[in-house]
C-alpha cells in the first residue's frame, strides 16, 4: 500500500511540474516575441499602412436570446473606423423579442436576394436590409445552434474575410486595422485573432469601452486575470511556431475560402471556434498547403463574463466539453511529424495537460485531501505539492501581470494592479479547484456523447442597460 501511495505521490507532482514548467516556457516565448512585436506596432503607429485599402470584412453575428445585448453590438460595430464592411446578424430562431428589436432599432425590411448556399443550414426565413445602414443585413432562421448559424453567414457573406463575433461583445474602434494585418503582410494567413478581455467594470458608452475598469465582483475579477493569462500570453507564446490551436468564437478573423474549403463550422461540437481551427491545422497539413495563422495581441475585445457560479460552471463545463470533441475529432495530428509544431507540440500540449488534464489534477487534488485525512502522506510531500500547485500557478499569473504592464498597460492605476494582484493569490485557494471539478464534468459528458447547447448566461443588469442604450 504505501508503495502504491508512493508512486500516485510522484505521478500528480510528476504532472503539476510538467503543466506549470510548460505555462512558464510558453511565458519565456511571449518575452522573447513581445519587444519585437511592440516596435512593430511603434513603426505602425508612425506611417500609414492602410490608406483605406483594408481587405473587406464580413461580420457574423449569431444571436439566440440576445434582446439585451445585440443592438449595442450592432451599434459598436457600425461605428468601427474600417475602409469597408458589413455586418450579418443570425438570428438563430431566439424565442426572446431578439428579432423584433432588431427590425425596430435599425428599420430592417425584407430584401429578397440569391446567394451560394454552399454550407447546409436549417431553413432561413428571410434576410432582412437596413434601411438606415446599407452595410447591415439580418438573417432569421430556425434554431440550429451557432455552428449552424455561422454557416447560414457564411453563405450570405459577400466579402473574402470574415469575422466571427459573439453578440455580447464590443471592438476598440482600431481593433480591425489591426487584426487584418497578417492578411496584409502574408498572402498564407487563414486566420487571425485578438485578446479578449472581461467589460465588467469598465464604463460601456454607446458601443464602445470609454474607460477600462474591473469588476468589484470577486468572480469576475478573477476571470480577468484568468482571461490575461491565457488569451494574451498562452496565445503568443504559440503564435511563432504556428500552432495556435485556440481562436475564441469571441473575436476571429477568417479567410472565408479557406474555412468552406475544410467544411465550414461543424454541428456536432458546441467548441465550433476552436474544432475548426484545428481541422485547418489537420486538414491544410494533409493537403500540404502553405498556412499560416497568427495572434495579434494588441486588438482587444470586450466581453462580459458570467459572475453567478452557475453561469460560470455552465460555461466551464461547455469548454471543456467542446475542447474534448475538437481534441477527438482532429487525434490524426498527435505526434504526426508531418504536422510540424502543431502535431509535436501544440497537440500533444494540449492533449495531456487540457484534454486530460483536469481530470489528473481533480485526482490529485482528492488524493491529496484522501491522504491528509487518513494520515498516510508525508508532510514533504504535502509541501511539494502545496509549492508546485499553488506556488508555481501564482509565479505564472504575477509573471503575466508583469508583462502586460510592461507592455499593453491597459490597466493603469495602481489600485487596479493592486487588485489584480490579489486575484492571481485568490484563484489559487478554491477557484482553480472548483473550476478543475467543472471541467471534468465536462470531460464525462463527452464520455457519454452528451449533446450540448448554445447556452445563456445571466446577464449583469446594468452592462446590459449599457447594450441597450442608443447613440445620443
Amino acid at each position: 500500500m504505501n508503495e502504491w501511495i508512493l508512486h500516485l505521490q510522484w505521478i500528480f507532482l510528476f504532472y503539476f511540474i510538467g503543466v506549470n514548467s510548460g505555462y512558464l516556457l510558453l511565458n519565456i516565448l511571449s518575452i522573447m516575441v513581445l519587444p519585437n512585436y511592440m516596435q512593430s506596432q511603434e513603426e505602425e503607429g508612425l506611417s500609414d499602412s492602410h490608406n483605406g485599402q483594408e481587405i473587406p470584412i464580413s461580420f457574423l453575428v449569431p444571436a439566440y436570446n440576445e434582446e439585451h445585448n445585440i443592438g449595442q453590438t450592432v451599434l459598436s460595430l457600425l461605428q468601427l473606423s474600417y475602409s469597408r464592411f458589413e455586418i450579418i446578424v443570425i438570428n438563430d430562431g431566439s424565442s426572446d423579442t431578439t428579432l423584433q428589436k432588431l427590425i425596430d432599432q435599425f428599420d430592417f425590411k425584407v430584401f429578397p436576394e440569391s446567394y451560394r448556399r454552399r454550407l447546409q443550414t436549417t431553413q432561413i426565413h428571410a434576410v432582412y436590409q437596413s434601411t438606415r445602414h446599407h452595410n447591415l443585413r439580418l438573417v432569421d432562421k430556425l434554431n440550429g445552434g451557432k455552428a449552424d448559424a455561422l454557416n447560414a453567414g457564411l453563405n450570405v457573406a459577400r466579402y473574402p474575410l470574415i469575422c466571427s463575433m459573439d453578440a455580447d461583445s464590443i471592438l476598440q474602434r482600431n481593433s480591425l486595422q489591426k487584426v487584418v494585418r497578417p492578411f496584409m503582410e502574408d498572402p498564407d494567413t487563414i486566420a487571425s485573432s485578438g485578446t479578449v478581455r472581461i467589460a465588467n467594470g469598465c464604463d460601456v458608452k454607446e458601443g464602445f469601452v470609454l474607460k477600462t475598469g474591473l469588476p468589484s465582483n470577486p468572480v469576475a475579477l478573477i476571470q480577468v486575470m484568468e482571461y490575461l493569462r491565457a488569451f494574451l500570453f498562452g496565445r503568443l507564446g504559440w503564435a511563432p511556431l504556428n500552432a495556435i490551436l485556440i481562436i475564441p468564437g469571441t473575436f476571429g478573423l477568417f479567410r472565408k475560402e479557406a474555412v468552406i474549403s475544410v467544411g465550414g463550422y461543424r454541428h456536432n461540437t458546441i467548441g465550433e471556434d476552436m474544432e475548426l481551427v484545428v481541422r485547418l491545422h489537420r486538414i491544410f497539413r494533409q493537403r500540404r498547403k502553405r498556412y499560416r495563422i497568427h495572434f495579434v495581441p494588441n486588438p482587444i475585445c470586450w466581453t462580459e463574463a458570467p459572475e453567478d457560479y452557475r453561469s460560470l460552471r455552465n460555461q466551464r463545463v461547455r469548454w471543456q466539453q467542446g475542447l474534448c470533441e475538437s481534441m477527438a475529432s482532429n487525434k490524426s495530428l498527435f505526434l504526426n511529424p508531418r504536422a510540424g509544431a502543431v502535431g509535436m507540440f501544440a497537440y500533444p500540449f494540449m492533449a495531456v495537460f487540457e484534454w486530460f488534464g483536469p481530470l489528473i489534477e481533480a485526482l490529485g487534488y482528492l488524493f491529496v485531501v484522501a491522504g491528509i485525512v487518513s494520515n498516510t502522506l508525508s508532510y514533504s510531500a504535502i509541501v511539494a505539492f502545496f509549492f508546485v500547485s499553488i506556488m508555481f500557478g501564482l509565479l505564472l499569473s504575477l509573471s503575466a501581470l508583469l508583462l502586460e504592464e510592461m507592455s499593453f498597460h491597459v490597466y493603469s492605476k495602481p489600485s487596479d494592479v493592486l487588485k489584480l494582484m490579489f486575484a492571481a493569490i485568490m484563484e489559487n485557494f478554491g477557484y482553480r479547484q472548483i473550476n478543475a471539478f467543472w471541467r471534468v464534468t465536462g470531460f464525462f459528458r463527452w464520455i457519454s456523447g452528451k449533446r450540448g447547447k448554445w447556452g445563456a448566461m445571466k446577464r449583469k443588469k446594468k452592462l446590459a442597460d449599457e447594450f441597450t442604450r442608443p447613440p445620443a
